[in-house]
């Protein structure tokens, strides 16, 4: 499916209390009376039955690697059991669970047993902090030490702490940053789901929603990358089943800004059921990539969507092309690019969504409000009129390829056809998705403020700086028709 590396979860008791450590993966689902998913077990994975529980995530582990995934180790709790409330014990240091000299023990045996496992190549310190306990005097006491802790176990591992209030909040670093006696090796994690702030995608308008919303986090995680810091999404998702307002319209929303940024993420989740889940057999994960039964996707075009994140637009490391601009759309993870057929003078270039690895190089002029082709710099990105596809043509000059942002969420890219006499009438145009759901047109912009009723994901594109290396394509000059390459070209 494309992804190249697990956030493993594993429970502090798992290496630090004998009453989980020395059962096996039997005794454990028979503690449980989870006689009938062990029975399949037996069938399935035999060779894990009597294995220790801890020998059992070292095979999984082993088997990760072997297959070229990346693993990055995340002690999602102390109790095993399902995470996270405020109350559940294992929320902060000193709950009723978390004893932060067993936290550290743990850690460090962790750090310690995967020291020589190349593809472990991180260690998350801890899931969600939370609840009354928490604050930051401790935050910085004990994180620091545990960072240390597996450093010193494993100075290969890099180490990712996560922040307060459900890892919503790592904004007190802006004050006062950690302090390590290493470099070179620390990442931030943040966790960004549609819940974290209530019904307001579903209550409020969209584009204010994301607005508002994307500045919070910024402010709260998203500023450490300009302090140099690496940030970690290390969670997001949605409920696949497509049913839920609030998910639907955060999820474009998100997926601009961490194409935008860049950002390394991990999905929640991969799993599509439990054996057990808060008492429920069998609980299905509507979060989960796969199905109920793990046997294939759960919602083909949710995957094919973050598909499009999955590969790094500009690095660090990588520099394969200088730099352009991506018209990405977030909500279908697809890109803007150009349609085969070549031009005539009557007939321009024509425009539609397809894979983003075969993306124009675009660059965006503010100044001007241009869009045009990084390498063939006289072909503009032009509106046609309401409801018609847009193009790219050499007319450049007048209002109809004059492209601005006109929502809070600055993912409205629009015309003024007002100030063009020949589209009276037709207001501020918008980029949209044709009828067939490839085309791109221009539509009377929707959503734009107040309207709490409408989804204006369809009209959302991102204009997203990559590095990536341009598909080689036949030149546009080379396809101009002859007597249009004869033009002088004037830019206004």
């Amino acid at each position: 499916m494309g992804f190249n590396c697990v956030r493993f979860t594993w429970p502090t008791f798992l290496v630090t209390d004998a009453s989980y450590s020395d059962l096996t993966v039997a005794q454990s689902f028979q503690r449980l009376n989870l006689t009938e998913s062990l029975a399949g077990i037996r069938v399935n994975n035999p060779g894990v039955v009597d294995l220790k529980l801890i020998d059992a995530f070292k095979a999984v582990v082993s088997s990760l690697g072997e297959h070229n995934l990346m693993v990055i180790l995340d002690n999602h709790l102390s109790k095993p059991g399902w995470c996270c409330s405020n109350t559940d014990g294992s929320g902060f240091f000193g709950d009723t669970y978390f004893d932060p000299d067993v936290w550290v023990d743990g850690l460090t045996k962790m750090a310690t047993m995967f020291a020589g496992v190349p593809n472990v190549v991180g260690m998350s310190l801890r899931n969600e902090l939370r609840g009354p306990r928490q604050n930051v005097n401790d935050w910085y006491k004990y994180m620091q030490r545990g960072a240390e802790a597996v450093h010193a176990a494993n100075p290969r591992v890099l180490v990712i702490l996560s922040g307060l209030s459900f890892d919503n909040d790592l904004a007190f670093l802006n004050s006062r940053p950690v302090n390590l006696s290493f470099t070179g090796k620390v990442a931030f994690e943040v966790h960004w789901y549609s819940f974290s702030n209530g019904p307001e995608w579903s209550s409020g308008n969209a584009n204010q929603a994301c607005a508002r919303i994307t500045a919070g986090i910024t402010r709260r995680a998203f500023y450490l990358l300009d302090r140099g810091w690496p940030v970690i999404l290390s969670e997001f998702g949605v409920d696949n089943r497509g049913v839920n307002t609030n998910d639907n319209r955060y999820y474009g929303c998100a997926a601009a800004a961490a194409a935008d940024l860049d950002l390394d993420w991990a999905l929640w989740a991969l799993q599509g059921s439990y054996y057990l889940r808060e008492g429920v057999l069998g609980l299905d994960e509507v979060y989960g990539v796969l199905d109920w039964a793990w046997c294939r996707p759960r919602n083909d075009t949710a995957l094919r969507r973050v598909q499009a994140l999955q590969r790094p637009l500009r690095g660090p490391g990588l520099a394969e092309a200088a730099p352009y601009t991506v018209l990405f759309h977030p909500v279908s993870g697809m890109c803007v690019v150009r349609r085969s057929p070549t031009p005539s003078l009557t007939q321009p270039f024509q425009l539609s969504l397809g894979p983003c690895n075969e993306t124009e190089a675009w660059e965006y002029s503010a100044q001007q409000q241009r869009l045009a082709l990084r390498d063939a710099a006289l072909l503009c990105l032009r509106a046609e009129g309401a409801g018609r596809p847009a193009s790219l043509a050499v007319s450049c000059g007048d209002a109809m390829a004059r492209w601005g942002f006109v929502s809070d969420s600055k993912l409205h890219v629009a015309v003024n056809a007002t100030s063009s006499a020949g589209s009276v009438g037709d207001g501020l145009l918008c980029l949209d998705v044709g009828a067939d759901g490839r085309s791109v047109v221009t539509n009377p912009c929707r959503c734009l403020s107040a309207d709490n009723s409408c989804d204006p994901q369809g009209q959302w594109f991102k204009l997203v700086s990559s590095t990536r290396s341009v598909v080689t394509k036949q030149t546009m000059l080379a396809q101009l028709p002859l007597k249009l390459k004869d033009w002088k070209i004037r830019s206004f």
